[in-house]
């Protein structure tokens, strides 16, 4: 992708170049491509990965998660970049969306609530691009009540890839409030200051200073400061007010006219022409991946659900089969390498049942994160499997010599580690069912996986460097392979 306005090239720093720009965004692009394509190929063939017959309630179930699946890549492939702008009535939305076009298309009034939906224009920054930009013009937040309203912005929002908040003059508690909404969706956004022809006493650090001092101390409030510099604010006059101007003629009559000035928003226009150079594509690939991760997310704990009572009785049969070849094998190192196979197999078996993507080393990687994040119980059951296992053994071969004695010790032994083992086997089972449940976006071509990698890689001059930090929250606990 390529605008018409491209940051100044950073010689210190080859990747921050726009050639190395642009191949960095290709990369995220096309592993972003990679990692739907891989997730469509296998949820939609989910059945051809389970040895039972199509189950019909399912694929029903998921038929919602495997549309976002398709329009994400479809978003994704046609290259549209979606910029939603919100505010409260009366704040010029519209006349912000006219101006970035430089066509009146959507009505604009001194009535308020002239929109009453959402409405979208495409928009070309420049005859070279090659991805289009897609303007979404929304209702007055204030204007739609309740669950209505904040539905409708968390639509909007989520397939957003960039916001606009508009606001014009002092900022009330209301607008505070619905950005602090908006920026609970993770996405970058842009405070449009509106009108500014009106008040021309305001500053970027004047409003940033008001936000600050409506904040309330709560996390949220201080994840906005944070998140929102004095650099994601820009002032605008979208739809300046008429002037009246005085006209001289040749006659030395004198007349007044009212002139309207035009647009002021070249300010906003380079703002956002420099992120779609620097990460137009990488927030593309972002918001793809991060709805194909809720998708997926979706998808297993629909399965899960729906499976729980085969998930149970697969581990519990597990369970006595570890707990009965531990009893009998008299060896006691086997018993803690068999157990250990045992546990993996179950982890497979698992994740098979329920359709959802498992290879054996990532079996062996969940393995041991439950292990470790047992808290030392299951970690105490290789220990107690492993000491019993030796006994065990010892109590063999006094058996083998026809003591009495041995044989209650083995018996004893057996008993004792066969309950361990068992203990072991269900408890590693209940954790899979967890992990596959919030593992399921992981892999080398998982959302998750390659979300982090993208977010790892962003520069310091970019929007995204400083949404890295709680974009990259939303992975954790969802992490197998850490």
């Amino acid at each position: 992708m390529s605008y018409s306005e491209t940051s100044q090239p950073n010689p210190s720093t080859e990747s921050q170049t726009p050639t190395g720009r642009s191949n960095q965004q290709e990369t995220h692009f096309n592993r972003t491509r990679a990692s739907l394509r891989q997730a469509l190929s296998w949820y939609a063939n989910l059945r051809r990965h389970q040895n039972h017959l199509p189950d019909f309630e399912l694929q029903a179930a998921l038929r919602s998660e495997l549309e976002v699946l398709k329009s994400s890549l479809d978003k994704l492939d046609q290259g549209v970049i979606r910029i939603a702008a919100f505010g409260l009535v009366s704040r010029g939305k519209s006349a912000v969306v006219n101006a970035l076009i430089g066509k009146k298309i959507l009505q604009t009034g001194p009535i308020n609530g002239v929109t009453q939906w959402p409405k979208s224009v495409r928009w070309t920054p420049s005859n070279k691009g090659k991805v289009q930009v897609e303007l979404i013009d929304t209702p007055g937040l204030d204007e739609i009540e309740g669950e209505s309203r904040a539905e409708m912005a968390r639509e909007v929002a989520l397939s957003a890839d960039l916001i606009l908040f508009v606001v014009a003059g002092d900022i009330t508690r209301t607008e505070y409030q619905a950005l602090c909404e908006l920026r609970q969706t993770q996405k970058p956004l842009i405070l449009v200051f509106n009108k500014i022809d009106l008040y021309p006493e305001q500053d970027r650090e004047a409003i940033y200073q008001q936000l600050q001092q409506l904040g309330t101390g709560s996390p949220k409030d201080r994840r906005l400061q944070k998140m929102l510099s004095t650099d994601e604010i820009v002032m605008v006059a979208a739809e300046p007010a008429p002037l009246e101007v005085r006209v001289e003629w040749p006659d030395g009559e004198v007349t007044y006219e009212w002139e309207t000035p035009p647009p002021q928003v070249d300010e906003l226009k380079q703002k956002i022409l420099r992120i779609l150079n620097r990460e137009g594509r990488s927030l593309l690939a972002l918001n793809a991946l991060f709805q194909a991760r809720n998708a997926e997310v979706s998808i297993a704990k629909k399965t899960l659900d729906l499976r729980r009572s085969e998930a149970e009785e697969l581990i519990w049969r597990f369970t006595k089969y570890k707990a009965l070849a531990v009893a009998l094998n008299p060896i006691g190192v086997l018993d803690v390498v068999g157990g250990a196979i045992a546990d993996l197999a179950l982890i497979r078996s698992l994740s098979k049942l329920y359709g959802l993507p498992m290879t054996s080393y990532e079996a062996g990687k969940l393995w041991k994160k439950i292990l470790v994040s047992s808290g030392g119980l299951l970690l105490g059951e290789l220990g107690s499997s492993l000491l019993l296992g030796v006994g065990k053994s010892a109590s063999a071969v006094a058996t083998t010599i026809d003591s009495p004695t041995g044989i209650t010790a083995y018996a004893g032994a057996a008993i004792a580690q066969a309950g361990v083992a068992g203990y072991g086997a269900y408890a590693v089972g209940q954790a899979a069912q967890v992990y596959l449940e919030q593992g399921c976006t992981w892999g080398p071509l998982g959302p998750s996986t390659v979300i982090q990698n993208i977010l790892s890689e962003v520069e310091q001059d970019t929007i995204l460097y400083r949404l890295r930090q709680e974009l990259g929250q939303q992975l954790e606990g969802a992490s197998i392979h850490k």
